[in-house]
């Protein structure tokens, strides 16, 4: 019995240092520490060229007003260029793209005629932005999804800390756009709330140590000869280009004031088919990269570890604390029977109140939280065996755009 509630509370502890302890670590270790990177000033001839590339599949409802967004920055258009990717699009993103290459020098288009799957086409656009400028210096690729828009100044307080030659890569501050309203009966304000501490978390790590865990990937930025080609069949890319950012001696940080907008996702049917695909993607990253972990006293393996690790088997720590409530519940005090009981309403009891009070037009904030964490954490559970199975390609049908 002693090993059972031993197991049980290494399981908690697991739980609590990835969401709890962890996050508290960042703060204290990043208190009082000046974030002393030095930044270029706003001088055309001191700032490097820019390639923003993008890989595109159907994206017909934001592209227009994606594009418009880049090409109104703020930085010297002459060192901004604007490289696309269209994984066999078979709506009217290809047309849009097309008009736009022919009235505007700094777009380039490529439409490739067989779908690939992201990590693909972004390994063909960057190898060709960086052929493009392989006798420049300072060469800077920013890879972004469709659907996240830039504010003016966006790409030039990404690039700025490139000044710094140990910066590999800088992410941004995602934020879901004020206009964004949803529902109630949606997981959109679930979701700003784990993005916005997750740019937090991130904010943190780059201030303390410069190990940011992997960017949200809506937009970040790294130097071009950090770029490693994505293999095949991997589904999280942005985590793998950063981590071997690191491999390579770079570091990785936040920058706050570099805002772009993305719509926070409202049908939770969809982001469970997302995170699903996200989470078998942890584990194919995981595999690569484990010999990261070691030593266990760096920063980044601690931050490996904390951040993302024992995230990603948040699952099965739940799984295996209940089976050992169930067991403690029979057989020790009272008080394992009314952590059980607890355990129970929290895992099936709110999400069903949950469920019946969309029933009727109504949500609570908290409730909403629990549902949507633990469905994600169902979403982890099922991408792990998504990856066992293996995964033979890069290719996924995307959420639905917001315009």
């Amino acid at each position: 019995m002693y090993l059972v509630i031993t197991i049980f509370w290494i399981c908690v502890f697991c739980l609590l240092h990835s969401y709890v302890f962890y996050p508290l670590i960042l703060k204290l270790v990043a208190y009082n520490k000046a974030n002393n990177q030095n930044v270029y000033v706003n001088n055309e001839q001191k700032l490097p060229y820019v390639s923003f590339v993008m890989s595109v599949f159907n994206e017909e409802t934001v592209i227009e007003k994606k594009l418009i967004s880049v090409l109104q920055s703020n930085y010297p258009k002459h060192k901004l260029q604007i490289i696309i990717g269209s994984d066999n699009s078979i709506d009217s993103t290809n047309n849009i793209l097309e008009r736009y290459v022919k009235t505007n020098d700094q777009v380039q288009f490529f439409n490739f005629e067989e779908r690939r799957g992201k990590p693909s086409v972004i390994n063909d656009i960057v190898g060709n932005a960086i052929e493009n400028y392989q006798n420049e210096e300072k060469h800077i690729i920013i890879i972004s999804d469709a659907n996240v828009m830039l504010q003016k100044s966006t790409v030039f307080e990404l690039v700025k800390h490139f000044k710094n030659p140990q910066i590999g890569l800088v992410d941004s501050n995602l934020q879901n756009p004020i206009s964004n309203i949803k529902n109630i009966n949606g997981i959109s304000g679930s979701e700003t709330t784990y993005i916005s501490r997750e740019v937090h978390l991130k904010n943190l790590e780059g201030i303390a140590w410069g190990r940011t865990m992997g960017p949200l990937g809506g937009c970040y930025a790294l130097r071009a000869d950090l770029f490693e080609p994505i293999p095949p069949g991997f589904l999280v890319d942005d985590f793998f280009i950063a981590m071997n950012v690191f491999e390579k001696g770079g570091l990785a940080i936040n920058e706050l004031e570099a805002v772009c907008f993305e719509s926070s996702p409202n049908n939770i049917s969809e982001e469970f088919r997302r995170k699903t695909r996200i989470s078998a993607g942890n584990f194919a990253n995981l595999s690569y990269f484990k010999h990261l972990l070691w030593p266990p006293t760096s920063s980044l393996s601690f931050a490996f570890l904390s951040h993302k690790v024992l995230r990603w088997y948040g699952p099965f720590f739940i799984i295996i604390a209940y089976f050992c409530l169930l067991i403690m519940s029979f057989t020790t005090n009272s008080y394992y029977s009314w952590l059980y009981i607890i355990y129970n309403f929290c895992l099936f009891g709110i999400p069903l109140i949950d469920w019946l009070f969309n029933k009727i037009n109504f949500s609570i904030d908290l409730l909403r939280y629990i549902t949507y964490f633990n469905a994600m954490n169902l979403a982890l559970f099922n991408g792990f065996f998504k990856y066992l199975k293996g995964v033979q390609n890069g290719i996924w049908e995307p959420t639905r755009r917001d315009v």
